[in-house]
């Protein structure tokens, strides 16, 4: 499969939070069935990274049965999604927040112990880097790392924003924007990838579980077909040997690739901190006038 992926680019789907809730209505209603149509339409199935107090209610475990019985993987995003990168989020508490999440999860059979940090945030210094690592080996979990970062929640936030100022706004005009933003941000971390590994390396892409992927996942997987994408399945990618790495990088966390590029000390002028955030594409939106 890894030489198969070596041949074009190639990414899978991981889906964070469901924070079911902060989609309006009407949309709410049929998120999970369109989601889960998108990945199925594409022959793809994603790894769907929960946040537990999101899905603690009858909504919530709705929706993870209907990922699990999809064939999808599960896995945890803590119970509060508080970023280990605030030093008021002591290592002890962090700790079991992550396992308050496994609590909820595990009693599904498609979880998975693939841990993802909370804004990709991995440790401020070497020393909660470095016993966060450890806590995570010693329970069996892996880390669900991001190779192609981007920022759908600020897209899907300033969307979000229109509508409640405008119920009537076509939320079409965020089509190409959107789907813009994704397949630059994908060519940007491919680009990462073959400068410091010398291959494409089977991706996986952060998205979350919020209204612009509600309503425009499909059109981002066929966007990625035309432009010479493969699909692939999460638990595929989670095997190639480049999510074993462990970037000695301070802070840590980011896309898996920006931290390979910065250990390296070669790219300082290709890398941005934070790797992303909404700073980038407000100027962006603001000149389309979303």
């Amino acid at each position: 499969m890894a030489a198969a992926a070596a041949a074009r680019p190639a990414l899978a789907i991981t889906m964070d939070d469901v924070n079911w809730k902060a989609i309006p209505e009407p949309y709410a209603k049929t998120a999970c069935d369109r989601i889960l149509d998108a990945l199925r339409t594409h022959g793809t199935h994603a790894a769907l990274l929960a946040v537990g107090q999101n899905v603690d209610n009858d909504q919530g475990r709705a929706i993870l049965d209907a990922w699990n019985r999809a064939g999808h993987i599960l896995g945890n995003h803590t119970w509060t999604h508080r970023s280990y990168g605030s030093p008021a989020v002591t290592t002890e508490w962090f700790e079991q927040d992550i396992l308050k999440d496994e609590t909820l999860l595990k009693s599904w059979p498609n979880y998975r112990k693939l841990f993802r940090f909370p804004a990709l945030k991995e440790g401020a210094t070497a020393e909660r880097r470095d016993t966060m690592r450890r806590f995570l080996a010693d329970h069996g979990y892996h880390n669900g790392c991001v190779t192609i970062d981007a920022s759908d929640w600020y897209y899907s936030a300033r969307l979000q924003q229109r509508l409640t100022a405008d119920p009537a706004f076509d939320v079409q005009r965020y089509r190409e924007p959107y789907l813009a933003h994704l397949l630059d941000r994908a060519n940007y971390y491919n680009g990462l990838s073959m400068k410091v590994l010398g291959r494409s390396i089977p991706h996986t892409i952060l998205v979350h579980y919020n209204l612009i992927n509600t309503l425009f996942l499909g059109d981002a997987l066929a966007m990625f077909r035309k432009n010479g994408w493969g699909l692939i399945s999460a638990e595929e990618a989670f095997t190639d040997p480049i999510y074993q790495r462990q970037p000695n990088t301070v802070p840590a966390g980011e896309s898996l690739l920006w931290a390979l590029a910065q250990e390296t000390g070669k790219f300082d002028r290709e890398l941005r901190y934070p790797g992303e955030d909404d700073v980038y594409e407000k100027p962006i939106l603001d000149r389309l006038g979303l």
